[in-house]
């Protein structure tokens, strides 16, 4: 007994899952099987016309959707002015004709394709026009007199300002359809110009319920008149039936409280749904032959026997599969447990059971990611401080300090005070912009008086052979970018992209693109070889001499924003050889509200 107890505590899970499966399985079963031989005939069929309410709302759906492509269909034809001129012309010649009709076909060639997945055809006819111009002879073969005499045109001519639906028994030549019309008239005055026809087969109308139907469940769709115009009973199509309108009238009555009756219609017992269609003015019925859904009802023993081996087999497949299942989850459980601490290397392993093996998986895999993530970090904190360790070395390069007064004081000796005194400014406010935080952000128009200061500055040592334009988008003026993240490239065209061309320019462009902030520097200076450098990685590739200025370099500044803006920012280098090079750097949009946390992650 004892040794049973302690089988039972080591396989408490099994027990526990096994015991509840089979106490649910076997409760479900008896009440599936009491509920079945409990349903009476008529609590089956309520409920399936409950269910068939559903069904009558879906295939109204479907007539919708067909009525939206018939009126979007006929307001592109009535709204078509190429289509009014040709309906409106007086009769010509063969030529004229001819170009006519060509016009309005090919005016009615984009509008066809709303109603070709309904297999629906389309004819125009004008009010003159001898020729109706069909999308589809061979679909309705009709001539122009049996349009004009045809009830739904008349129709259309008393009630220009409504799309009617209407039922043609067909001819010899063409089958049964449902014809909507509608009369083409001027807004202005109100004259009928031309008629629309568009054509559906009735048996192309039977698809919208094809799927719904059976022997005991039919539909049928009434005109106004009381005309089955059509149905999956094929016999009855076309005929008359004003006791079937009568009840359909009277269950779409506000002040019924029942959602269906029970009729007597064909010499035989029903219960009727119906749905008024108010844009087809046609009623959708639904007649459900009860005796026929009665006598297909499954008897209780029958009910019962297979009950019974449902249980039996549910059993068996249960204690398989939660034996099996809690035997690989057990041992999973087991090795987690006996892992050592702090051991992440360690890898659990487990050769059965679908879920366990999911679990194992997914637990490894997380080992995997907390060891990558760890590597990631560690890498992060490497190149952080190593970036920290570059900014705290950007400082000003004595040798243009001494370079730039050398200058100035040439320009005093030569009595060019103006432009001293403009180059000493330039090199004020460049200082003081530059000695502060390189950490900061600054506005774009700030960035840009930089540039220019810079920009003097060159031109008063070296003259102003290469010219330097700045486009900015006014929009994006206040945006905030890193401090020293343009003058670098700018350095760069100056002393190393016109080594050979003696003159140039260099195009400073920004401006917002979506959620960005793109600035461009474009030279037209000497170019380089980028053969074998990836345009993604020719930043990280690309080499120069330090920095003239600031010893920020083009590879420190893509680092730099990678590391304060993420990877999908930074520095993209094009360049060719002998035509100039061009510098993108890629921005998010940051403003005052947003810039504490980029330079608290910086």
């Amino acid at each position: 007994m004892s040794r049973f107890i302690q089988t039972i505590k080591n396989n408490n899970l099994f027990v526990k899952i096994f015991v509840v499966t089979v106490v649910s399985i076997v409760s479900v079963s008896i009440l599936i099987t009491y509920s079945s031989i409990s349903m009476s005939g008529a609590l089956f069929v309520k409920t399936f016309g409950i269910t068939n309410t559903k069904v009558l709302n879906q295939i109204t759906t479907k007539f919708e959707s067909y009525s939206y492509a018939v009126v979007s269909a006929a307001i592109k034809v009535q709204n078509n002015g190429t289509i009014k001129r040709v309906l409106t012309e007086p009769e010509g010649n063969s030529l004229a004709m001819g170009r006519s009709a060509h016009d309005i076909l090919e005016q009615m060639d984009p509008i066809y394709p709303i109603l070709e997945p309904y297999e629906a055809n389309m004819i125009v006819l004008g009010k003159n026009n001898p020729n109706p111009f069909n999308m589809n002879y061979s679909f309705w073969s009709v001539s122009e007199k049996q349009l004009r005499e045809h009830q739904a045109h008349k129709s259309a001519l008393e009630q220009p300002d409504k799309i009617l639906y209407q039922y043609d028994p067909g001819t010899a030549t063409y089958p049964p359809m449902i014809v909507t019309s509608k009369a083409l008239t001027e807004r202005s005055t109100g004259n009928v110009y031309g008629t629309l026809f568009i054509s559906i087969k009735e048996s192309e109308l039977q698809s919208f319920y094809d799927g719904y139907t059976s022997d005991a469940n039919s539909i049928l769709l009434l005109d106004a008149a009381g005309t089955i115009i059509s149905s999956n009973l094929k016999n009855k199509v076309g005929e008359k039936s004003t006791q079937l309108l009568d009840y359909s009238k009277k269950n779409d009555d506000p002040t019924s409280t029942s959602t269906y009756q029970n009729v007597e219609v064909f010499g035989e017992k029903y219960m009727l749904l119906s749905k008024y269609l108010p844009t087809y003015d046609m009623y959708l019925v639904n007649l459900i032959d009860t005796n026929s859904l009665i006598e297909n009802l499954v008897n209780p023993k029958q009910i019962v026997l297979i009950s019974i081996g449902i249980v039996i087999l549910a059993v068996l497949v249960v204690f398989i599969f939660t034996r099996r299942m809690t035997k690989s989850l057990s041992k999973l459980v087991q090795q987690i447990s006996n892992m050592a601490k702090y051991n992440f290397s360690k890898k659990v392993s487990v050769s059965h059971g679908y879920e366990a093996k999911k679990i194992a998986s997914a637990f490894n895999y997380m080992l995997n990611e907390l060891h990558d993530y760890v590597s990631i970090l560690i890498e992060t904190q490497k190149k952080q401080s190593k970036v920290e360790l570059e900014v705290l070395q950007h400082q000003i390069n004595p040798h243009f300090l001494y370079n730039t007064l050398t200058s100035v004081k040439f320009m005093v000796q030569q009595g060019q005070e103006g432009k001293a005194t403009e180059t000493i400014d330039s090199l004020i406010s460049l200082l003081q912009s530059s000695l502060t935080n390189i950490n900061e952000m600054i506005p774009v128009k700030q960035e840009v008086v930089n540039l220019e200061n810079y920009v003097k500055i060159n031109h008063g040592r070296y003259g102003k052979q290469i010219q330097v334009n700045y486009f900015v988008s006014p929009d994006c003026r206040d945006y905030l970018l890193p401090k020293l993240v343009l003058q670098p490239f700018i350095e760069n065209a100056f002393f190393h992209a016109f080594s050979k061309k003696k003159e140039g320019y260099i195009q400073v462009l920004i401006a917002r693109k979506e959620d960005r902030l793109v600035c461009e520097v474009i030279d037209n200076g000497d170019g380089m070889d980028t053969k074998g450098n990836s345009a993604k990685n020719l930043p990280l590739n690309f080499k120069s001499k330090r920095q003239l200025f600031s010893g920020i370099g083009v590879r420190n500044v893509h680092e730099r924003i990678q590391l304060l803006f993420g990877k999908d920012y930074g520095v993209k280098i094009s360049s060719e050889l002998d035509k100039g090079t061009t510098v993108v750097i890629e921005l998010p949009l940051v403003n005052s509200e947003s810039a504490s946390k980029y330079i608290t992650n910086f």
